[in-house]
């Protein structure tokens, strides 16, 4: 493989050896069923604790869910995605100027998860992006397709308006004042990565990312309508979500888990990749700020447990987080009392 991303305009034929997976790590697609109840919750609905029931009842269930008439538009939406593909479409040339494998730069294009620590590398291409503040990340961004700044700091900015209200809407379902969370959290960050999954010639031998948690607070993932790719562990079992009209896929994160003393779990998901199709979807991250001390609100360690998990800072977790494969034990394990 000469180019250093999937995306160089080269359909392959065959697998190249460095993206499969053991025969013990496959992902064995004919066991995956669907996810036939996944909560999906309507924000439009008059009544706030009903809204907030059946969210506790989502996030101790299943560690995510779907959201309706969410606030973010229609046209945000919709120019997010025609962006994000637009930017896949370019030249190779002109993507491979924001090329980086370093894990700190603020805007890169990349490959697979961390290329210089892996030693099996997943079937994506990704722009990640630093978002919030605004004014400080935008310079940075890709100045192509023209539109790209202006459409993206729109969808960004509806996005994380969305994030605060799901993170009151938690802080509720867990029995505390609506602003806990978010007065934990800080000036929360907020990193984009806009995933691009070509077709594969073998989707059964690899990954567009294997399963893991998300090491940040919470996780607003707009899927490809098309193409369904996601899939969740329930129950020992994995199983596909597949895209829901007009929603965006909530995931609690690691640090809600933490905060919210285990009771809340971050959801183990995965990427698969399709034979015909390219897939895309966007994740929004909401991430608390770097001193940020993760630490469980006393009411909830009041139940003879205690706290699950040692108090630490986002950056310590962050730097712990990116040091890993992807698919090793769930960092959180590392910070257990």
């Amino acid at each position: 493989m000469d180019a250093k991303v999937l995306s160089s305009g080269v359909r392959y034929s065959d697998l190249p050896e460095s993206y499969v997976r053991p025969e013990s790590d496959r992902p064995r697609l004919s066991e995956v069923s669907e996810c036939e109840n996944v909560p999906v919750i309507d924000l439009g609905c008059p009544d706030r604790s009903h809204v907030v029931q059946q969210i506790s009842l989502a996030c101790i269930n299943y560690g995510f869910f779907q959201v309706i008439n969410h606030g973010v538009s229609k046209e945000a939406v919709e120019g997010m995605l025609e962006v994000a593909h637009g930017f896949f479409r370019l030249p190779l040339e002109e993507k491979m100027k924001l090329y980086s494998d370093d894990p700190s730069k603020t805007t890169r294009l990349s490959t697979s998860f961390n290329v210089k620590k892996e030693s099996v590398h997943n079937w994506r291409d990704y722009l990640r992006l630093h978002c919030h503040p605004l004014h400080k990340y935008v310079p940075e961004w890709p100045s192509n397709p023209p539109p790209f700044k202006e459409i993206v700091s729109d969808y960004c900015v509806e996005v994380r308006e969305l994030g605060y209200r799901l993170q009151e809407l938690i802080s509720e379902s867990l029995g505390l004042e609506k602003d806990d969370i978010k007065k934990v959290l800080g000036e929360q960050g907020q990193h984009m990565a806009v995933n691009y999954y070509p077709p594969c010639p073998k989707p059964e031998l690899t990954y567009g990312l294997p399963g893991h948690t998300d090491p940040n607070a919470l996780t607003i993932l707009l899927q490809d309508l098309q193409v369904a790719g996601l899939q969740v562990l329930k129950d020992g079992k994995w199983l596909a979500v597949n895209p829901h009209p007009d929603a965006f896929v909530i995931n609690i994160g690691d640090q809600l888990q933490a905060l919210s003393n285990g009771r809340y779990k971050s959801v183990w998901h995965r990427a698969i990749v399709n034979a015909d199709k390219e897939r895309m979807s966007v994740a929004s991250f909401l991430c608390p700020y770097d001193h940020a001390l993760i630490s469980p609100a006393k009411p909830l360690t009041l139940d003879g447990c205690g706290a699950v998990y040692r108090d630490f800072t986002y950056a310590e977790y962050y730097g712990k987080f990116w040091s890993r494969n992807l698919d090793q034990q769930h960092c959180l394990e590392l910070f257990k009392n």
